[in-house]
C-alpha cells in the first residue's frame, strides 16, 4: 500500500509528497517490519532499481512475506528531478539534519517525518550510491562504536566489504545514526557510482537485503550463494591521491587484487601527449574505490586500497 508520510504546500499552487510503500503479510499478523531508504541525495539513483526489483519479488511472491516490509524510495523528490545531491532552495545535504524538526525548514520536517515513520522497526537499510567521481564496490559502512551491534548484520547483506569507518554517511546529523540512537539497527551501503545505475550491483544488493529479511523471519525464502566480505577498518585502507593535473587514464580494474608497486594507472597532459604520473599500488590490496572520472587536479583521490597485509 502506497502511504504518504508527509505533504508540504510548495509555491505555485505545488505539493511535494513523500511516500513509502507497506508490503504487509497477506495473514492477519504483520510480524516484525524492516525498512528500506533510498534518495536521500538526488544524484544517487543505484537504490531506485533496487526499490523496483524488491518491491516486484515481494508482490509477485506474497505467500513468501511473514512480515512487514516499508519501502521509501525517494526522500528527496526534488533533488532527484535537479540532479542535485542537496535539497533545493536550501542547499541542505539532508543526511545531516536528522532526526530533524518539525518547525525548521523543508528539509528538516522530511527528515523527522522519516525518523517517525520508521520507529520501532527491527531493521533498517540505507542505499545510497557515491558520487561522479569515485566508483564504490558495494560495502557497508559502520561507526567503530556501531560494529560489536551491526557486524552480524552488514555481513549477510551480500557486499564485497565492510568498511568500519567514521563516515558522513553514517556520522553527525544522518538518517543512520538517528535511528540508531531510536534503537533501530541500520546498515548503510554505499556503492556504484553517481547518476547511473550499475544493475550488477543493485543485483548483488537485492539478494543480500532478501538474506537479511530470511533472517529476521520477514521472508520464508532462503538465499543462497551470499559472500562472506573483507572487513576493515581505516587502519587498513590507504588512500591514493594524485600529484598533479591531467587526464587519470586507468590500468587495473576495479575490485582488482594487486601488488605492491603494480600500475595504477597514468596521469597524462593531452596537450604535450606525456605521462605527467605513473601511479602505482602502496601496499598488497584490493582496489575497492577507482576514479571514475577522469579529470584529475593535485590531491584528487585516485583510489581506495584494502591492504592485504593489515586486515
Amino acid at each position: 500500500m502506497v502511504e504518504d508520510i508527509l505533504k508540504v504546500n510548495l509555491n505555485v499552487d505545488e505539493e511535494l509528497a513523500i511516500k513509502r510503500n507497506v508490503l504487509r503479510p497477506m495473514s492477519g499478523d504483520c510480524g516484525k517490519r524492516a525498512a528500506i531508504v533510498t534518495g536521500i541525495h538526488g544524484d544517487e539513483l543505484e537504490g531506485q532499481y533496487i526499490c523496483y526489483n524488491l518491491i516486484r519479488k515481494i508482490t509477485a511472491n506474497m505467500a513468501n512475506l511473514t512480515g512487514t516490509v516499508e519501502i521509501y524510495p525517494s526522500i528527496n523528490p526534488l533533488g532527484m528531478e535537479s540532479v542535485s545531491r542537496a535539497f533545493p532552495m536550501t542547499g541542505l545535504d539532508m543526511n545531516r539534519v536528522f532526526p530533524g524538526t518539525q518547525v525548521g525548514s523543508i528539509a528538516e520536517n522530511i527528515a523527522r517525518a522519516v525518523v517517525e515513520s520508521i520507529k520501532g522497526a527491527d531493521i533498517c537499510v540505507d542505499i545510497h550510491a557515491s558520487n561522479i567521481f569515485i566508483r564504490e564496490i558495494p560495502q557497508v559502512r559502520i561507526r567503530p562504536e556501531n560494529s560489536d551491534r551491526l557486524m552480524r548484520y552488514a555481513k549477510m547483506l551480500n557486499t564485497d566489504m565492510v568498511w568500519v569507518h567514521e563516515s558522513g554517511a553514517v556520522g553527525s546529523g544522518s538518517l543512520a545514526e538517528s535511528l540508531i540512537a531510536e534503537d533501530v539497527p541500520t546498515l548503510v551501503v554505499e556503492m556504484g557510482v553517481g547518476q547511473r545505475i550499475d544493475q550488477e550491483y543493485c543485483d548483488q544488493l537485492l539478494h543480500g537485503i532478501f538474506n537479511l529479511l530470511n533472517h529476521f523471519g520477514i521472508w520464508a525464502e532462503e538465499e543462497h550463494g551470499i559472500s562472506h566480505p573483507m572487513v576493515s577498518s581505516d587502519g587498513s585502507v590507504n588512500v591514493i591521491h594524485s600529484g598533479g593535473s591531467g587526464i587519470f587514464i586507468p590500468c587495473a580494474e576495479h575490485n582488482m587484487w594487486l601488488a605492491k608497486g603494480t600500475l595504477i594507472g597514468e596521469i597524462v597532459t593531452p596537450i604535450t601527449g606525456t605521462v605527467e604520473q605513473e601511479i602505482t599500488a602502496p601496499v598488497d590490496g584490493v582496489i575497492f574505490s577507482l576514479r571514475e572520472y577522469p579529470i584529475v587536479y593535485e590531491g584528487s583521490v585516485i583510489a581506495r586500497m584494502l591492504s592485504m597485509n593489515q586486515s
